[in-house]
């Protein structure tokens, strides 16, 4: 199979989602709707798993976009929950539709760019950038509702970690010839999205 790590790798987002779906069914929440957005996150996940797995089979640029954009919705879903929780639950139900939009609109931009020959993947990136800085920033700003809200810092740095080693993917794999720095993003990325599951488990309302 080629890109066989990568492709298996994938598995880990499959096992995570399974978990965080699992998991939703006994978190603490102020108003059942808060679990929306964190269903999306891990419906999203799974598709994850499998978008990339169909991506690195038989890598060209229609499989990455199926690949890239369950990736933004993960992170569209993800800010929503942090806003529904850190300033208010309405807010956060509210924001779900447009940062969705906004995250898949960045994919299907960067597949437009492909096709005129300018692949321009800035806004991709810079939409994961802006969901991780404001979820730093509401954390510093407003007080949580819940116990374990700490977690998300494992989370931002766990996935700060996984595109380090997608910077360093030759290099990585150049050190074992076994690992690349993609299989090693895969699972980084993985665990950050357990940090959610985690957080979802073991927090209660303050």
């Amino acid at each position: 199979m080629p890109n066989f790590l990568d492709v298996v790798s994938n598995l880990a987002f499959l096992v995570v989602a399974a978990l965080g779906l699992i998991a939703l069914h006994s978190a603490s929440f102020a108003d059942s709707k808060e679990r929306w957005p964190y269903v999306l996150f891990f419906i999203a996940l799974a598709t994850t798993a499998f978008g990339s797995a169909w991506y690195h089979f038989a890598p060209d640029d229609a499989r990455l976009f199926w690949d890239r954009l369950p990736i933004n919705i993960c992170f569209a879903a993800l800010l929503s929950a942090v806003i529904a929780e850190r300033i208010s639950f309405r807010a956060g139900l509210v924001a779900l539709p447009p940062l969705f939009a906004t995250g898949a609109g960045t994919v299907w931009y960067w597949l437009w760019s492909e096709m005129r020959g300018a692949g321009n993947v800035l806004p991709y990136f810079a939409f994961q950038l802006y969901v991780l800085l404001a979820i730093l920033l509401m954390m510093h700003l407003f007080p949580p509702r819940y116990r374990r809200g700490e977690d998300l810092y494992r989370v931002v740095m766990l996935y700060g970690a996984a595109l380090a080693a997608e910077l360093l993917d030759r290099h990585i794999f150049s050190l074992w010839q076994i690992v690349s720095g993609h299989t090693l993003k895969h699972l980084l990325a993985a665990l950050a999205a357990y940090q959610v599951v985690r957080m979802l488990r073991l927090r209660r309302l303050i």
